[in-house]
């Protein structure tokens, strides 16, 4: 079991964090004798319960847990807010690499934006790690020497509900997607993958885009008595097809619904009665085990008391992992880091025996979980019943299949 340190960083989110500890003489191989480190993501709109500050406890606690120097230099932290617009976030990451000494981005939790910081860090050989954002292109097509991808992305979501459903029973699907690019998207892939690992799709429906009544489409899924039924859409489409089945009792009556999207905080807002047989894919679960729940306790105590989601653990994750790599290179250098990142294993509460491929993308196993019934929930945030694990291998794409050029 990890042994975690108890000291919490006092520092304010939001503004450069300070200095974590003094300066132990000059560090030549560091730039500016300071290594900085930025989170970028939504601090206050509508995804800062599932990155926003908590992304910035995890920050700091992995930096306490590496700290308090590496070869000398500090360490430091700022906090940016992209307001989830793309001109916005590219301008606070072109400033944090052009004069604000910014040597590592992580984060970022909105796709739009990290292609766009992504083109900016390739360009300036400094690095970037998403993990609240979710395009497969980041380890496609736009990929970086200095890119990296921390937690998930649309393919591995999609196979691995789709593997993990399949795993433990599911054998009929029936799938509500939204009409537009996304939803497409995962309703294909859905359907390939259920039908490659024996599945059968029932039925498929398409909604439309921010549709307020679901009951038409909730009837038709609970009509086709399908073992499963995937949601593809997100936001407030997803959260409103859950409230409409819970009306009409279709996890009562036996069928389970399985979210594409779907985060911790949202079955806190949803509540149990209506969340309840929910299946969702999640890199983290705080009560998994006693290193998870030694961080948990940690992150409680900055947070005020929520646990922190799977995006949380993977900042914590990356930004730990990065500064190793920097102590191995001895050096901050972007394209240096980024290869001694790749060379390196991965191995924490959030990643456990994991690697790092030559496109950026950590090899990472996910969960399939479940969420409990009012009655089976011992504790509040006792949210989560993990059915099964996902290897990386069995639900990340191929190397050679994305369409990275590195």
């Amino acid at each position: 079991m990890a042994r975690w340190r108890r000291r919490l960083l006092a520092a304010t989110c939001l503004a450069v964090m300070g200095m974590v500890g003094a300066s132990v003489g000059k560090a030549a191989s560091i730039s500016g004798d300071v290594v900085r480190i930025g989170v970028l993501n939504d601090q206050v709109g509508p995804a800062s319960d599932v990155t926003g500050p908590g992304s910035v406890y995890a920050a700091r606690l992995a930096i306490e847990d590496f700290g308090p120097t590496v070869h000398g230099a500090k360490i430091e932290l700022v906090v940016g807010d992209h307001q989830n617009k793309a001109d916005v976030g590219s301008g606070v990451a072109r400033q944090w690499y052009e004069t604000g000494q910014v040597d590592m981005i992580a984060d970022i939790g909105n796709s739009a934006v990290s292609l766009a910081v992504q083109a900016l860090a390739r360009d300036r050989g400094k690095i970037v790690m998403h993990v609240g954002s979710a395009t497969d292109r980041i380890l496609g097509a736009d990929c970086s020497p200095t890119g990296f991808m921390w937690l998930y992305d649309t393919y591995a979501i999609a196979r691995a509900l789709a593997k993990g459903n399949v795993a433990v029973g599911a054998k009929t699907w029936f799938i509500l997607a939204a009409d537009y690019a996304f939803g497409h998207s995962m309703e294909g892939q859905m359907k390939k993958l259920v039908a490659d690992m024996g599945g059968q799709v029932v039925g498929s429906v398409r909604h439309p885009l921010y549709g307020t009544d679901f009951s038409s489409f909730v009837l038709q899924a609970q009509a086709s008595k399908a073992d499963v039924v995937a949601l593809a859409n997100a936001g407030p489409d997803t959260i409103n097809a859950i409230k409409q089945a819970a009306e009409f009792g279709l996890t009562q009556q036996g069928q389970n619904l399985a979210a594409t999207t779907f985060y911790l905080p949202n079955v806190h807002s949803l509540g149990l009665q209506a969340a309840q047989g929910l299946r969702v894919v999640t890199g983290f679960y705080w009560d998994r085990n006693d290193d998870t729940r030694a961080f948990d306790k940690r992150f409680r105590k900055l947070s005020g008391g929520t646990p922190p989601d799977h995006v949380h653990a993977g900042v914590y994750s990356a930004v730990l992992a990065y500064l190793r790599a920097v102590q191995a290179a001895g050096t901050d250098d972007g394209v240096k880091v980024a290869e001694t990142i790749k060379s390196l294993p991965v191995n924490d509460m959030f990643a456990e025996g994991a690697s790092v491929r030559k496109d950026g993308r950590l090899m990472n196993d996910l969960f399939l979980a479940e969420v409990k019934k009012p009655a089976d929930s011992k504790a509040p945030w006792d949210y989560y019943d993990i059915r099964t694990r996902l290897k990386a291998a069995d639900i990340i794409r191929p190397l050679d299949q994305g369409g990275c050029k590195i």
